[in-house]
């Protein structure tokens, strides 16, 4: 698949780490480090701007290394980017530990994934269809 992209940063375009990866790694695009404190959470920019197919949004999810070895993750996980957003790709980093982490130019921030995705027509109903499950939910499934 083929997707238009504006990069302002001096930060190579996204890419996949191996062969078979879902994501690729976005970058800071800074002009100085970014502190984050513990607890503390700031929109850190990419510099990349993309324009997606209709069907299609990118998903901003955190880096598994990052949120394991200093607790940084990606606040609200995943972050969607619509098809007809034009604006800058930007991350919302929350530090969930407790020492500052520091953010420089060029590091692996986050990861995006692009997927497809369907469009709902709702069809108003009365009653739904019976299953086994029914209401069971939050854990209802693992219960014996």
């Amino acid at each position: 698949m083929r997707v238009k992209i504006v990069n302002k940063s001096s930060n190579a375009l996204p890419e996949y780490s191996t062969k078979h990866a879902a994501g690729m790694d976005l970058r800071a695009n800074l002009l100085q480090d970014v502190i984050l404190e513990p607890f503390e959470r700031k929109l850190i920019p990419t510099g990349l701007f993309i324009e997606l197919p209709v069907g299609f949004e990118a998903q901003v999810r955190p880096r598994s290394g990052l949120a394991l070895k200093r607790g940084i993750t990606v606040l609200n996980s995943p972050g969607t980017i619509d098809a007809d957003y034009r604006g800058e790709i930007q991350v919302i980093l929350i530090n969930l530990s407790k020492e500052n982490f520091i953010i420089t130019h060029g590091e692996r921030i986050a990861q995006m994934v692009v997927a497809s995705h369907e469009i709902v027509n709702w069809d108003e109903v009365e009653v739904l269809e019976e299953t086994s499950r029914g209401e069971g939910g939050f854990g209802h499934t693992g219960k014996h």
